[in-house]
């Protein structure tokens, strides 16, 4: 039997020697490997953009969509509170002049709207300024705590 009938590899050479494809490769030098990684990352890296991109795309009308359903809902509302204005000013003519129950209803939904802008009011002083305050705090203790390490180190 010839040798390449019982090694399955029958390109390897004499002595153990690696296929000549396998030496092509090895052989290419490290600038043509470095060329082809950077090409091969740089391919890889505008893919991953593109992917991006159209990921965010896909996101950004899902946002739209909503937005725009929210907003018609806010709408839909509006038309919901004078109906229930309407109602309510009918349901108290019933007992009163219809003028004074229109100015009843107006005068509840005023006091309901100062309370409303009082809350936000608070909320919105609590709020400012807009800065981390108690961080801003604990990062001014940090600095002087290694201050004063780094004083004490160099004595």
């Amino acid at each position: 039997m010839r040798s390449s009938e019982t090694n399955p590899r029958s390109d390897t050479g004499a002595m153990g020697e690696r296929p000549r494809a396998a030496r092509g490769e090895e052989e290419r030098s490290l600038g043509a490997l470095v060329k082809q990684l950077s090409d091969q990352t740089s391919a890889l890296a505008r893919k991953e953009v593109e992917l991006a991109k159209a990921e965010m795309a896909i996101k950004a009308k899902r946002l739209g969509v909503g937005a725009g359903a929210f907003g018609a809902a806010g709408l839909v509302g509006v038309f919901a509170l004078g109906a229930l204005t309407a109602t309510a000013i009918l349901a108290l003519a019933t007992a009163l002049e219809p003028w004074l129950a229109a100015l009843v209803v107006t005068v509840v939904y005023a006091a309901i709207a100062g309370a409303l802008a009082l809350i936000g009011r608070s909320r919105v002083e609590a709020g400012t300024p807009p800065v981390p305050e108690e961080t801003v705090e604990s990062v001014k203790e940090d600095v002087e705590w290694a201050k004063t390490k780094a004083k004490s180190a160099r004595m």
